[in-house]
């Protein structure tokens, strides 16, 4: 395995620690070799069985005031992804500082996207992120993480493609759309869907308590399908600039939250946001036009977008 040589990366002007971990792969068939950690080419050691497989792993102290961010043998890339390839190579994991709006260039991210470990979900640091193209995912009992992917799946509403099925629904008029009037409703519903192939949420507590907070603020907003006088889908996400940024939808009756994500778009559209981040490839999106980008194209798009005032809130369907 070629290791990284920590002067081909300037960590310290960025007033950032700099963490990577080396593995072996395995022989054909078999499970890579356990990590052996360093930090700054201090070698920790083998850190044996710190970690259920399958997981990520964990920030781990040595008794001596270094810290090492440590993978199981099996890690999960953002939304659960499963990248069993992680041994296969040295990657630069960044410890982040008390500095909030202090982040390592997104292009320095590992190729699954991870960038960063630690900070915290204040809201100067989530919007630091969100303005450089870096979101943050993790589940109970692991660190705080974040990351930029390459490629990433975006949407621009110049684009949107609406199945004819549910067009036909939205003709209708079984829904009815609504903006910003049950947000903490509506992410408390998306932290407890159920998703194939995941263990848990990554909606924790605190993302709860961070993503109200920027509703508070006015940069996060949620789109709402109500069907009579209930609630009965939607999504939620942020909005800065031109740029909405797509955090996760729900729905208890069949076709809810695609109604509310294409009414969403559609307006997004007509005021003038000119991309949707939507983070991670899926099929689901890919049916709406959604498309993979790369990083360097999607910060040039993000630079662009985030040179327009952000909207307004509270939002109004109009």
């Amino acid at each position: 395995m070629v290791g990284i040589e920590l002067a081909e990366l300037d960590t310290t002007a960025q007033g950032l620690d700099f963490l990577f971990e080396q593995g072996t792969q395995g022989p054909a068939g078999t499970a890579p070799g356990r990590p052996e950690i360093h930090e700054n080419g201090n070698g920790l050691g083998p850190l044996d069985d710190l970690f259920p497989k399958g997981r990520l792993g964990d920030i781990s102290d040595d008794g001596q005031g270094r810290h090492a961010f440590v993978f199981s043998t099996l890690a999960v890339s953002p939304r659960g992804q499963r990248d069993p390839r992680l041994f296969c190579r040295a990657l630069p994991i960044f410890r982040l500082t008390d500095a909030p709006a202090l982040f390592p260039d997104p292009k320095l991210a590992e190729p699954n996207g991870l960038l960063a470990v630690g900070g915290d979900l204040s809201v100067e640091r989530l919007l630091a992120a969100y303005s450089t193209g870096i979101f943050p995912w993790y589940e109970d009992g692991q660190p705080l993480l974040w990351w930029s992917p390459d490629p990433r799946m975006v949407l621009l509403p110049t684009e949107l493609h609406v199945p004819r099925s549910l067009a036909k629904l939205m003709r209708k008029g079984e829904f009815e759309l609504r903006f910003d009037s049950a947000f903490p409703e509506v992410i408390r519903a998306c932290a407890e869907r159920k998703r194939p192939g995941q263990r848990g949420t990554w909606i924790t507590n605190e993302m709860i308590a961070a993503y109200e907070a920027l509703f508070e603020q006015g940069v996060a907003h949620s789109a709402e399908a109500w069907w009579q006088g209930s609630l009965a889908g939607g999504l939620y996400g942020v909005s800065l600039g031109g740029a909405f940024f797509g955090e996760s939808m729900f729905a208890t009756k069949p076709d809810a939250s695609k109604f509310a994500f294409v009414g969403l778009v559609k307006w997004l559209g007509a005021k003038g946001i000119s991309i949707i981040d939507c983070q991670m490839t899926t099929a689901h999106l890919t049916r709406f036009g959604a498309r993979e980008i790369d990083r360097k194209q999607f910060l040039r798009h993000l630079e662009h977008a985030l040179q327009v005032p952000t909207l307004s809130s509270p939002w109004k369907v109009t």
